[in-house]
């Protein structure tokens, strides 16, 4: 991971420490940023530019100082949603779609208001 990575990452996890959606704040000590550009050409990724895992965010693109913070903001969201809540955040996708899926705009949210 990138010291601009690492740095968005820290800023994120800063702003996402203001909000008060789950028992615990989010841990970001094994949680990795990295950009992946092959992935997005695959059919299901085309439409992201960012995607998050357990412990991994993938982005389209590289972290450059300062940019891509909101993204970064709404994907770690997503990690610290997982951290509570492992099984059903994911597969909470299969059944609630992702424009109305509450754990996405819980996400989209926490990006707006920390902005």
């Amino acid at each position: 991971m990138t010291g601009a990575a690492r740095a968005a990452l820290e800023r994120a996890r800063a702003r996402l420490d203001r909000l008060d959606l789950y028992p615990r704040p989010v841990r970001i000590a094994h949680v990795r940023v990295i950009a992946c550009p092959p992935l997005y050409r695959l059919p299901w990724f085309a439409r992201f530019d960012g995607y998050a895992t357990h412990r991994v965010i993938l982005l389209r693109r590289p972290v450059e100082a300062g940019e891509q913070d909101d993204l970064i903001t709404h994907e770690l969201c997503h990690v610290w949603q997982m951290q509570h809540r492992p099984v059903a955040m994911p597969l909470s996708y299969l059944w609630r779609g992702y424009e109305a899926n509450p754990y996405e705009l819980e996400a989209r949210r926490a990006a707006e208001l920390t902005r």
